[in-house]
Order: C-alpha cells, then structure tokens, then sequence
C-alpha cells in the first residue's frame, strides 16, 4: 500500500498511484464489486480489480462513447458512436447481446432498477400483487442453443458457444428486478429497454411540447436542435431527469416576443408507466425477449441447413455434370436423364455413359458422394430435431402465454398488447411447426431417393465392370424413375430453404385446405405454398409487428412535466455549444428523503429527493465565474407547484481561489466530490491538484422563484448568496499531479479513482470507517 506517515491524517487514503498505458476517456466502478471499467482514447475497455490486477481487455472496434453497469453488476453497457449498444459479461468481457437503437453516437447511459422485487407487486400490497412464474420450465428442457457451423471453431462466427450461460442469465429475468437502460444520443433521441435487452420505447426531446406550469398563461415551448448530456431515472422508476443542451424556443401569442435561447437545460419526464406497469412489463419483456433469441436460434439454423445442403449439392453436381460434357464430346442428342433412362430399361450403353460410370465418376466416387449427401441430410435432420423444432415449439408456447395475456385487457391493453396482433403472431408461430414438419417429409424423401439412386449406379458399375454384385443393397426401379424426372436436375429441399420460391399446389388441395379453415384453429388457406424459409419470415414480421404496438404505447405514454433553464451557451454554432456542454462536468443522484412519507399504493413513490449538480461556465456569467451549481427537489416541483408554492431550491458554491473544477459526483448522503486543479498546473508540470468532499445537505439552499419571466436564467438569483468553498473547512486531499477528467466515485464502495495528465491512475479511499474498506486480496 503506497501511504506515508502523513497519510493517516489526512481525509483520504492513497491506495494505488499506478501507470496506465493509454489516457482514459470514461471510468465507471461496478456496483456490486470491487471493478473498475475504464475506456481509453483508442477505444479499449478495460477492466480492473481493486488491487489493479486486470481482468480483461477488449475492443469493439469503433469509437467508445459510454459506459454504464448493470444495477446488478454481472453485465456492462457500452454505448459507441454508430449508435449500437452492446452488452458484455463481467466475467469475460464477451458479447452478451448488441442493441441498434439509435442512429447517432450514444453519449449517456443510465441503468436503474426498480427497488422491490417484481413478485412483491405494487408496493408489497399482497391484494395488489401480480407475481409473476415464468412456466416454460415446466414443459419444456432448457432452449435450444445456436447451431454451430461444421469445422468452425467456436468464437469465429457471431454463433454463441458452450459458454453462453451469462447470456441466458442476462435473457431469463424472471428473477430479476425489474430495471431499465435509458441511453441518450447527440441528436436529441432517448431509449428504454427492458433489462437491456428488450426495447421499450424512445423518445425525443425536440418533439416534446414543454408546459410552463409556474406561470399563469400557458406558453408552449420546445428545446431544438436539442443533444443529450446526461441522463437519470429515479428509483421508482417515475421520473426521468435530463440534460440536454439546444434552442429553447417559446411561441408566444406575438410574433416580435417569440424567443429562441441557446443553452443547457433540465427537463423532467414522466416515465411513471414504467412504475404503474412493471408487473405487466416484466412479463412482456420476458416472454418477448426470449422469443427473440430463439427467432435467432431459428434464423441460424436456416443458415447453417442451408449453407450445409447447398455445398452437398455442389458435390454432387461437380461430379454428374460432366456427364454433359462426356454426351457432347460422344456427338449424342440426349440428355443424362435419358441416358440413364436407357441403362435402366436395358437397352444398349452408351459410350458416354460407360466412359462416365467406369472412369469418371466411379465406384469409389458414388461412395463419396452418397456420403456426402446422406450424411448431409441426418446433419439437416439433426439440426432440426436439436435446434429448430424445439425452438419453434417453445416459441409456440411463449405465443401461448402472450394470447392469454392480451386477452386481460383491463391490465394489458395499456401497455399496448394488441389481442389481434398476438393471434396473428400466435398463428404463424403455429404455422412455422407446420412448415418444420413437411420440411423433415420432403429432406428424408430426398434422402432415400439419392440412396435408392446410388445403390442402382454401384450396381450398374459392377454390371459394366462384370464384377459380382451379390453383396450390393437392393434398388426400387420405380424410385429410380422418379429421381431421374423429379430430382436430378431439381433440388426441393433448396427451395424450401430459399425466401424466394413460392411452391405450386393444385386446385383440389386448396379447397380442403379452406374447408379446414371452416373448422377453426387457423385462418391461412396459403401456408401450402410458402416455403419454410418464406413462413420464418412472416413470422419474425409478425412478431415486429405484435411487439411495436407496446414500444409505441409506452413511448406516447412519457411526457415531459417540467424544463428550468440552467445557463446560456455560446449561439454562434450548435455544434460548437454541442462541445462546450459535453466539457461541462455533471451528476444527477437520487438520496432517500425521510421529510416525504410514501404516497398512496396507486401513486409513485417519493421517498427519494434528486439532486443535479453542474459547473457553470465562465463565459456567460463573469459575475458568478468558477462557481458550482446545485439544484435539489427538481422532480417534486411540479406537485409542489399544483399546492401554490415551489420547492426547487439551489446553491452557487465558489470554488477555492487559484484552483479550476475538472470533473465533479455526486457521492451517497448527499455529498459532492470535486476534482479540482491549480489554475496554474498544466500537463508538463508536476501539478497542484485536490479532491475536496462537500456535504452538500447542509448547505444554505435558497427557493427558486419560477414565476418570472423566461427571459431571465434562475442561476442570476443566487449571486449574491454565494457560498465560498474554503479549503481549511472541508475534507480536502492534496494530489502531486496535474489532474484530467474523469472522476469514477463508488458510492457502494466508498473509493474514488483520479487519472493524471501524465497517464497515471491513482485509487483513494474516501470513508474513514475501515469496515467500508475493500478488500484488496
């Protein structure tokens, strides 16, 4: 442990002062462990212990713009600059699961999780309760995995391997608590998933008309050109602060009052569906999430069948076309079909097919080839009775539970569970097992007609080559015919593989198909003439269309309830105040409130009070220059607005002369911890820098008054109640470097890391107890 004498009475214990490789862009501690992500400049993820061993490293291979932990620690979050999110397991660092949610770079990520147990209901209310089984366990084995290609080894395809058991942790959520990822992006966009894995709803900032409750005439007003900061969900899932930079634009009744502000904003949206609703929304997301993975399951074995069958039908061909060539070469008008037609019936041997049967082709080359393609189709029939067809039924089933549940409509119609869209999609997963069956018919049919063929052909040779031929398989002749008409040139298996191909079915066939209808069960008359591969895909299509209808629902269900103005931006350029507000440094938690009793069982909770603090920016307010904001009650404003009075309150804290704020958390008991460097340091030199921890409960807040006017930014109230951070008066720890963004604090944990200028990372403890020590073994 690098500490001196001096160390002991000081706030904070220096745990580490170690080298990094490479600058660190974003650092992030597990909640639940002693670990600690960090994302360096070129875009690796790293993961460390406590004691900076490392566990992993890896790199997605594009741009790194986020990082966020599972609320339960077992997974990471990252969010890159295409706009995909991707999941990784904590363990190893391997690809749990890759979300393309958004279009544009995703610049924040948040993952809360609901703080009862889903089985629990609303409120622990047993009379209210909706507990919730996931059945499929009970009748079915454990679901198919992804079929692996032949002679690939495991970890060259995006095909999941052996060790997928994190992944289906991250997919079985039923004894999960319920929580939410919310990720924002740089153009405004904001998106909810389900236990990260299933997407709930995405809103955007710029659509949303913002109510101005504080003053008496309502003034419709919208933030443009909007692009997200930060974003946090409450604990009660009921609230959702964020803060985004963009024109707030206010259309008043005239037309010469109309103002548009570029700056940074709060907004706070209703998100309380989700807390109303989790019950209903863990079930969906269940049942829909699993259903999803194994669609992929199926569309992978489509895949492989496909890629599997269409290279045994190259073997084949590669062989039996130069029987072609050979009818040519021999000036003969006829075809191979006719040639063997011939050979079969008795009649003369043609030279070509003697020269083809004897010399090209072969004894040893029939083998080889009935090999190839009888062993191709037990491989296709395998992957069906392990992959595909167990998928399909679970699939089925899951659909099952889904239809009864739309059928609840009192419960789940709100969440936008379509009883019609379910039946639709319940009827094709029903379909697609209907499709698998004729698929397995046709694949041994074919299987048995090449046999059949093959077992004729080693005879013939051992006929031409008048070699006994007592010990050979015995051959249908009939069967012969038939393959020779129906399956030499033409593949059904193929076509049953391939979306394109529509199958002919004859008149009499389709009319009992409709008088099957009439019995009910099933409305499609059609089914016939899709092919496998065609019936996959009105399936998934279904499904898209059965679960937009809840992620439509909820997303016009969250609605913004409030926006304070923080502080102006610069207007020359919006991309350029784009980058200012992404340099400003911000934290939003949530801190248990005992003034506020918990509200009635049909009501959100709000036991939390939320705080958002903020560096504001010298160049708009030289009066108030290097200050720190700080907003509490934010989200209890707009209740407490509907009672005549507000309780927003805020506080400027001044930081210590001669130093400059570089990065700032929010820590648990309402504490702030502030990173500052010496307004003199700079990267060459050795630097002046210190962490300072300020309680922020204790500080003198003062009520926002928000019924002025808009012109007006709230934070030029607090000018002249100023609070002076002084050095000697608050928990400060010296750092003999010149310190860089960012600042990881663990909250859980009690340590906080801090990254040099010179690509040095140092480790302090910041609790006092020694009981709130990690272990660093």
């Amino acid at each position: 442990m690098e500490t001196d004498e001096t160390d002991r009475v000081l706030p904070f214990q220096l745990q580490f002062d170690k080298p990094v490789a490479s600058q660190v862009k974003i650092a992030e501690w597990n909640p639940e462990k002693d670990l600690l992500a960090m994302v360096t400049e070129d875009s690796k993820i790293l993961l460390h212990r406590f004691n900076w061993q490392r566990l992993w490293t890896i790199s997605p291979g594009r741009n790194i713009t986020s990082l966020c932990w599972r609320p339960d620690g077992k997974a990471i979050a990252v969010g890159l600059e295409d706009g995909t999110i991707s999941l990784h397991d904590v363990e190893n660092g391997k690809l749990l699961r890759s979300l393309k949610s958004h279009i544009v770079a995703v610049v924040c990520l948040n993952w809360e999780e609901e703080g009862q147990l889903i089985r629990f209901g609303f409120q622990g209310d047993p009379k209210n309760s909706s507990s919730y089984e996931d059945r499929t366990s009970r009748f079915f084995p454990p679901a198919p995995r992804v079929p692996r290609m032949p002679g690939v080894v495991s970890g060259d395809t995006g095909f999941m391997d052996d060790s997928e058991d994190s992944y289906r942790e991250l997919s079985n959520s039923s004894y999960q608590r319920f929580n939410i990822l919310c990720s924002g992006d740089k153009d405004g966009s904001i998106c909810f998933s389900i236990f990260g894995i299933f997407p709930i709803g995405k809103i955007n900032i710029h659509k949303f008309s913002v109510p101005t409750p504080f003053i008496d005439k309502q003034t419709p007003r919208q933030i443009l050109n909007s692009s997200i900061y930060k974003v946090s969900l409450s604990k009660d899932l009921c609230r959702l602060i964020v803060m985004c930079s963009g024109e707030l634009n206010e259309n008043t009744e005239s037309r010469e009052s109309q103002m548009v502000r570029q700056g940074m904003h709060s907004l706070v949206l209703d998100t309380s569906i989700f807390w109303k609703r989790k019950s209903e929304l863990h079930q969906l997301a269940q049942q829909a999430s699993n259903i999803e993975d194994l669609t992929e399951v199926i569309r992978a074995s489509l895949s492989v069948m496909c890629k599997q069958w269409s290279d045994a039908m190259h073997t084949f061909h590669e062989k039996f076309d130069s029987l072609s060539t050979l009818i040519i070469d021999h000036a003969l008008d006829s075809t191979p079909q006719e040639e063997f037609l011939s050979l079969l019936g008795g009649a003369r041997t043609s030279s070509a097919v003697h020269q083809f049967l004897v010399n090209s082709l072969g004894e040893v080359g029939v083998k080889r080839v009935l090999k190839v393609i009888c062993g191709t189709a037990k491989e296709l029939q395998r992957i069906v009775l392990d992959h595909l067809q167990p998928a399909a039924e679970i699939i089925g089933f899951r659909m099952g539970e889904l239809r009864g549940l739309s059928r609840w409509r009192a419960r789940y119609h709100g969440i936008g569970l379509d009883e019609i869209l379910i039946n639709n999609a319940t009827e094709k997963s029903g379909m697609i097992l209907v499709q698998i069956e004729r698929f397995m018919r046709v694949l041994s049919s074919v299987e048995q007609q090449f046999s059949n063929f093959f077992n004729w052909l080693l005879k013939c040779i051992k006929l031409l080559m008048q070699e006994p031929s007592d010990q050979l398989l015995p051959y249908n002749s009939e069967l012969v015919v038939i393959f020779l008409k129906f399956l030499y040139d033409q593949d059904p298996v193929k076509q049953l593989l391939e979306v394109d191909h529509d199958i002919e079915v004859d008149l009499e066939t389709m009319q009992r198909v409709k008088e099957l209808v009439q019995f009910g069960g099933f409305s499609d008359c059609e089914y016939l003439q899709r092919t496998l591969a065609k019936e996959f895909q009105q399936m998934e299509d279904s499904f898209k269309e059965a679960f937009l209808m809840p992620f439509t629902t909820i997303s016009r269900k969250m609605l913004c309830e409030d926006l304070l103005p923080l502080f102006p931006l610069p207007s020359s350029s919006s991309s350029s105040s784009a980058s200012v507000s992404m340099a400003i440094p911000m934290s939003i938690s949530y801190y248990e409130d005992a003034s506020q009793a918990v509200s009635s069982h049909q009501t959100c909770q709000h036991s939390f009070v939320d705080y958002v603090c903020f560096q504001v920016p010298d160049e708009p307010f030289s009066d108030i220059a290097n200050c720190i904001g700080v907003i509490r009650g934010f989200t209890h404003d707009l209740s407490s607005s509907k009672n005549g009075y507000t309780s927003l309150e805020a506080v400027l804290l001044c930081v210590p002369a001669g130093y400059e704020c570089v990065d700032l958390s929010l820590y648990k008991d309402s504490q702030i911890v502030l990173l500052l460097n010496g307004a003199s340091a700079s990267s060459e030199s050795s630097g002046d820098a210190c962490m300072m921890i300020v309680q922020a409960s204790e500080l003198p807040f003062i009520s926002i008054s928000r019924f002025t006017n808009l012109n007006l930014w709230n934070l030029y109230q607090l000018k002249d109640s100023t609070v002076q951070l002084q050095m000697e008066n608050e928990k400060v720890r010296n750092i003999p470097h010149s310190v860089i963004a960012p600042l990881a604090v663990s909250a859980s944990r009690g340590v906080a890391c801090v990254f040099a200028a010179r690509k040095r990372a140092l480790v302090y403890i910041l609790e006092e107890d020694e009981e709130e020590v990690p272990d660093t073994e």
